[in-house]
């Protein structure tokens, strides 16, 4: 393609898209615009941020606490993959509900306080929030506009620059005109609203609330103040107005028309803006620093400037600039706003329940949410300070803790940590025993006295790993009887809940994903591995819990097996060797999944009968008989905890049944998630028997992985093959790390 044809195409392109997305719109245009949706154009910063939350939709995710509601905005759907926020589902409902409450308000009123420890993801769950916007602001229903005003050039106008009728353009008595769509030749001057002023600001307030009541009855949404309908108007839009730039502005064009309000229409041109990070556009994070967010600087100083229009060269005008500026009517981040001096942001004081901050020539009028961050130790610090009593009532705190499901926490990892990003190949389980590692070391230890007494000892017998699994797939301990087994998982909520009303709460010490992802980098470099294994990552951990001076979570005191992180390493590594045992068994497929299920099925179906004293159909003869008692003991005796009597363990399994049954009326009954304890008896307890065989096979797959491949016969190499490419398809192994991973198994486990 040649390029001038290219240009002529993107050309034609950019033009429809200009004209498509209604980007330069004169106000009786807007207007139109207005009454076929008055909702969309009323909403305030708050109205807007929710709907954003609202655009992307929401899905119910497990959770220790039952289900809870997810919002997808912080999937990030759109471009920043690697910017979604894993977890952290209460936070995401806390500021919804807090968006909420601005909206019943009718105005922004407070301060968000996100505050949690270093790498907890406060700044990820603001950026996604961000994110959402600029892809929001870009769909139809998200179109954002303001105010600008233009000044036609002489060549055009009749009389003084600016002002009087257009040559040749004179109009029917009553009929609106316009300078918005002028071409930029024929204007001498374009002035934009720095502060993105509203456009229904042009309307003035005791007619715009008139004008704003009307639209949205016509719509059905009632007046606007929440009594009828569901949309409530926000302080903002009914009452705001025009910023002190604009209104001197209008006054000098009202006054030069001798009060022909239409008139003064017509060098409003209304622009649709887009929220840009980058560019600082409805959205800025503000870095900590000494100065205030905002300031004016006098742009007509010199009332003799040609290039002003007539009318104002005796009109003073102040342009403010600033963050706070840049961020209205969206959302202004403080990144860590507790380092700053405390003066440096005291008049968040004031704007937080106001909306308006005071210069020294007039008042800015914000609309934006506010949030903040900051770290545990530097809340405490403000929270002693006299001042804090003033903010108190201005802010909500919102806490966002370390994550505690290391599933959750794995998906951060994976999503950064892959083949591009360390050059080489992610062998399974890398993420996963870093993820494992770093919850380990942020969960406390139960405290039993909140518990009552019957379950005291249950309670305080958790260990660290045992919760680590209670809170990730309400998995118990396998030592536990049926009895005991449902007392825990009925405190799986409590539990989770335990601390959360006390300022060391869980999760707010720990590994942070910062450090981990370091961690993983690191263990990339490893020169003993051509992959990033999981044995680096190992060793990796194993030097990190000797940094005592640079990670102060390592100086924590053991209790009771709590916060001894040297031992998680250990701990994490048999988990990873139980994972890698059985991945390897299964791909040398000597016993099919299909098998077990048949087993278990046979057994469930047998104790089902028995506990209703049923009869059942002998598969062989056709008769009917009583459940096969030697049968069910022979299962038992793999399967069931020890020292449980087979009556309780037979009748615990059909509550667990049932109670799956509820949750799921619709679904298959699936026995492996059920039941995973059960399943994984029976595989250990098949493989035990096979010991000598699983050896034998294991040693097979290392020397066809060496040297010695020729020793084996063809029958063999072909099972060891079967069973590499089952490890590569089902797990994600490659050569390399199925030969460490198997070599490491068999020094720890066969030898």
């Amino acid at each position: 393609m040649e390029a001038k044809g290219y240009l002529q195409e993107v050309g034609a392109q950019v033009s429809a898209d200009f004209v498509k997305n209604r980007s330069i719109l004169s106000f009786e245009e807007y207007l139109s615009l207005f009454f076929t949706d008055p909702k969309g154009q009323s909403r305030n910063a708050a109205q807007y941020l929710r709907d954003v939350m609202d655009h992307y939709g929401t899905e119910a995710v497990p959770h220790p606490t039952g289900t809870i509601r997810r919002f997808k905005v912080f999937d990030v759907p759109s471009a920043e993959h690697d910017g979604r926020v894993a977890g952290q589902e209460e936070v995401q409902n806390a500021l919804y509900r807090i968006l909420g409450n601005f909206v019943r308000a009718g105005r922004i009123n407070k301060l968000i306080m996100l505050h949690g420890p270093n790498g907890s993801a406060k700044s990820s769950l603001v950026n996604a929030l961000k994110q959402g916007m600029e892809d929001y602001s870009r769909q139809p229903q998200g179109a954002l506009y303001r105010i600008a005003w233009v000044f036609p050039s002489e060549k055009l106008i009749k009389g003084s620059i600016g002002f009087g009728e257009r040559a040749g353009a004179k109009t029917a008595e009553g009929e609106l005109t316009t300078y918005a769509h002028l071409d930029a030749e024929a204007l001498d001057l374009r002035m934009p609203c720095e502060l993105r002023d509203h456009p229904l600001f042009a309307v003035p307030p005791t007619e715009r609330k008139a004008l704003l009541e009307g639209a949205l009855k016509k719509k059905g949404l009632g007046n606007g103040d929440g009594s009828t309908g569901d949309f409530i108007l926000s302080d903002y839009v009914r009452d705001g107005e025009l910023c002190a730039k604009c209104r001197r502005i209008y006054t000098a064009l009202l006054n030069s028309y001798g009060g022909d309000y239409l008139k003064v229409l017509r060098h409003v041109q209304v622009e649709r803006f887009y929220v840009s990070r980058r560019y600082q556009v409805g959205t800025v994070t503000v870095e900590p620093q000494m100065s205030v967010d905002a300031a004016a600087q006098q742009i007509s100083a010199d009332r003799t400037q040609l290039n002003m229009p007539a009318a104002l060269h005796s009109t003073v005008l102040f342009e403010p600039h600033g963050p706070l500026v840049h961020a209205n009517r969206g959302l202004i981040e403080y990144a860590d706003l507790l380092k700053r001096p405390l003066e440096a942001f005291k008049y968040l004081l004031g704007f937080s329940e106001t909306g308006e901050v005071p210069l020294e020539p007039f008042v800015l009028q914000l609309d934006e949410v506010l949030i903040a961050s900051s770290n545990e130790k530097h809340l405490g610090a403000f929270k002693e300070l006299p001042d804090f009593a003033s903010f108190k009532g201005r802010i909500e705190l919102v806490r966002v803790p370390y994550l505690r499901r290391y599933k959750v926490e794995q998906e951060i990892y994976d999503a950064q940590i892959t083949a591009t990003s360390v050059g080489k190949h992610v062998a399974p389980h890398a993420t996963e025993v870093a993820a494992m590692w770093a919850v380990l070391t942020r969960l406390k230890k139960p405290i039993p006295d909140r518990y009552p007494a019957n379950v005291k000892p249950l309670v305080e017998q958790v260990a660290p790993v045992e919760k680590l699994h209670l809170y990730q797939d309400a998995g118990v301990p396998a030592r536990l009887s049926s009895a005991n087994t449902k007392e825990l998982l009925k405190l799986r909520e409590e539990m989770y809940e335990e601390s959360d009303a006390y300022p060391n709460y869980e999760g707010r010490s720990g590994a942070s994903a910062r450090e981990i992802k370091t961690a993983l980098f690191n263990a990339a470099q490893n020169p003993d591995f051509k992959c990033l294994h999981a044995l680096a990552v190992l060793e990796e951990l194993h030097a990190l819990c000797k940094d005592k001076s640079v990670y102060e979570f390592l100086l924590q005191e053991v209790m009771d097996g709590y916060h001894d992180h040297e031992t998680f390493v250990r701990v994490v590594e048999g988990t990873y060797l139980d994972r890698v045992d059985s991945e390897v068994r299964d791909s040398m497929g000597l016993v099919s999944e299909g098998q077990y299920r048949e087993l278990v099925e046979r057994y469930i179906q047998s104790v089902s009968h028995w506990v209703r004293g049923e009869k059942m159909r002998n598969r062989v003869t056709g008769e009917s008989e009583k459940p096969d008692e030697a049968r069910m003991a022979e299962v038992e005796a793999i399967v069931m905890p020890q020292g449980e009597a087979p009556a309780d363990f037979r009748r615990g399994l059909i509550a667990s049944i049932g109670a799956h049954r509820l949750d799921n009326p619709d679904g298959a009954m699936d026995y492996p998630r059920i039941f995973p304890d059960m399943f994984k008896r029976l595989r250990d307890h098949y493989f035990e028997e096979r010991k000598r065989v699983l050896r034998k096979n294991k040693e097979n797959v290392l020397k066809y992985l060496s040297e010695d491949r020729n020793q084996l016969s063809s029958r063999e190499q072909t099972q060891v093959q079967d069973t590499l490419k089952t490890m590569a398809e089902r797990y994600g192994y490659c050569e390399f790390c199925a030969k460490d991973a198997i070599l490491f198994l068999m020094r720890q486990r066969y030898t």
